[in-house]
């Protein structure tokens, strides 16, 4: 397979191991622990229930409403009630949703305790699992309460891979892509080549995904919180949040990025920052990954007033990253001029992601 690693962060040095669920999942619960495990994983994989069986285990609805500080309340006072004790582990098995409450839950239940995540999804295997952000909801307001803590030991298994649909790996994929584009890849021939085979090849999709934890693991030793050097990872995420929000999460979040790089890098040629032709050659490894998921009719009013929103921004001016060229992107800050306005609108109006210009 690949050869585990270490991330040094401010709490403790965690490992993140290649290895097969089962066995790795049988060997790592002690007496005590408590496993939170995704309820759609827990259907899927019946032997994930034979092992866990002996030990108290929670399922987890993976919807945001499980994620608000309200019900991971009453999950953590459910955890004390079974006896945990500062020394037992709280163990996660899922995506985004169970990895948030597992993290948020230990850093705050007896003021920290250890946590060991399996992550089941694509975005989770490739991005979330490191980096020791945890978010959770607090009413209706999103991921506002967190902190930074990570679990003392990851577990990649990619057969969880077999299990997802396409639009779950092309996801994934787009969450890859702005690692690549961000390290400054030269060579986006072959970049084009591994994003198409990775869709249907599962040892070129594995070999992307420890190639993204790679860029990013680096960049987490040198900015853990998130202070400078590593804004930069917000690459498209600005454009693509906004997209997410807009269409009700109709597209997926790492299709929504891929979008929102397109739209960056569009912005970053008309401000003359790269030629237009970058632009272009980028464009078709990005369309292989949302062709299928074409954009709905965009709400331009809700577009703006959902990019606005981002707690980045103040007033009238929109935080993004552009890019001067592969491995050169920076945080600036936009005034929503009628210029900035009007290239943005014209991207979803005309279809601008679908040509070349």
């Amino acid at each position: 397979m690949f050869k585990n690693f270490e991330i040094q962060s401010f709490h403790r040095k965690y490992e993140v191991l290649f290895e097969p669920c089962m066995g790795a999942l049988r060997n790592e619960i002690r007496d005590g622990d408590i496993v939170l495990i995704d309820s759609t994983v827990f259907g899927l994989y019946p032997r994930i229930a034979e092992i866990v069986k002996e030990n108290k285990y929670f399922l987890i609805e993976a919807n945001e409403g499980a994620k608000t500080y309200e019900e991971i309340g009453g999950l953590i006072t459910k955890v004390i009630e079974t006896g945990f004790s500062k020394n037992n582990r709280l163990i996660a098995i899922g995506g985004g949703i169970t990895q948030d409450i597992t993290g948020f839950s230990s850093s705050i239940l007896y003021r920290g305790v250890e946590w060991v995540f399996f992550p089941t999804n694509l975005l989770t295997q490739c991005d979330s699992c490191i980096g020791s952000k945890t978010s959770v909801n607090c009413g209706e307001y999103k991921n506002q309460l967190g902190g930074f803590y990570p679990p003392s030991k990851i577990v990649i298994d990619f057969d969880f891979c077999d299990t997802l649909g396409a639009k779950d790996i092309c996801s994934g994929l787009g969450e890859m892509m702005h690692y690549f584009l961000v390290e400054g890849t030269d060579d986006l021939n072959t970049l084009f080549e591994d994003i198409k085979q990775a869709k249907h090849d599962k040892p070129t999709l594995a070999k992307l995904v420890r190639q993204s934890l790679a860029i990013k693991s680096k960049m987490i030793e040198i900015d853990e919180f998130d202070q400078g050097p590593r804004n930069v990872f917000n690459y498209g995420h600005s454009f693509g949040h906004a997209i997410e929000s807009t269409t009700n999460f109709q597209i997926p979040h790492g299709i929504a990025v891929a979008y929102g790089m397109d739209l960056a890098n569009i912005i970053s040629a008309n401000l003359g920052l790269i030629d237009m032709s970058l632009r272009n050659r980028i464009r078709p490894i990005l369309e292989e990954i949302w062709k299928d998921v074409p954009l709905p009719s965009i709400d331009l009013g809700q577009y703006f007033a959902a990019l606005s929103k981002d707690k980045k921004n103040i007033g009238n001016e929109i935080k993004v990253i552009l890019t001067r060229g592969t491995g050169d992107m920076f945080k600036t800050t936009l005034d929503k001029t009628d210029a900035i306005e009007s290239i943005i609108q014209k991207f979803f109006t005309s279809k601008l992601y679908k040509e070349d210009l």
